[in-house]
């Protein structure tokens, strides 16, 4: 006669997994972090972070307390981010992040565009009208014969400075 408590033997036994206090006190440092950086950024930047309303207003405290009330309301954070879901708001964070890499990426590649177009005159100004259709080919032509006179002359750089700005808004309207 078989015993009530005992298992069939193809049942599947749930695997039981242990986590250590150090390794749960290591995720929790993580999730205060996390919540720091949150605490770091701008109000109109953090709208658009997929948090509960108590976490939002434990951040939004935070950014106005200073000192010890600070590190407290941070644990608070911690606390309440526990019961949240890390992913989105890191995936989130990360976007923000990128998307400071890849301005800092674009405004480089303009002013290497400026540099050619500086040093080549009127191929690189092809190749920006081909990019920017709505560019100025007179004005930019002017600039560029202008900015070749400064350098050579060693006066101080406008028109240079005056093509990146020109490429600049050309950038920002096609965006």
């Amino acid at each position: 006669m078989a015993r009530k408590n005992q298992k069939a033997p193809w049942e599947p036994e749930e695997e039981i997994i242990w986590v250590s206090k150090s390794e749960m006190k290591r995720d929790m440092e993580e999730l205060q972090k996390l919540g720091e950086e949150l605490v770091g950024l701008k109000p109109s930047t953090l709208a658009k972070f997929p948090l509960s309303e108590d976490l939002a207003e434990a951040i939004h405290d935070a950014q106005r307390f200073k000192n010890e009330a600070r590190r407290r309301q941070l644990q608070r954070i911690g606390k309440l981010m526990r019961y949240e879901d890390p992913e989105p708001i890191q995936a989130a964070l990360d976007k923000v992040r990128n998307k400071h890499s890849q301005n800092t990426a674009v405004l480089h590649k303009l002013e290497q565009l400026r540099d050619r177009i500086v040093e080549q005159g009127d191929t690189a100004i092809d190749e920006v009208m081909e990019l920017y259709p709505a560019a100025d080919r007179q004005r930019l032509r002017q600039l560029a014969r202008q900015a070749a006179k400064e350098k050579s002359s060693n006066k101080p750089a406008k028109a240079f400075r005056e093509i990146f700005q020109v490429l600049k808004e050309l950038n920002d309207e096609e965006f």
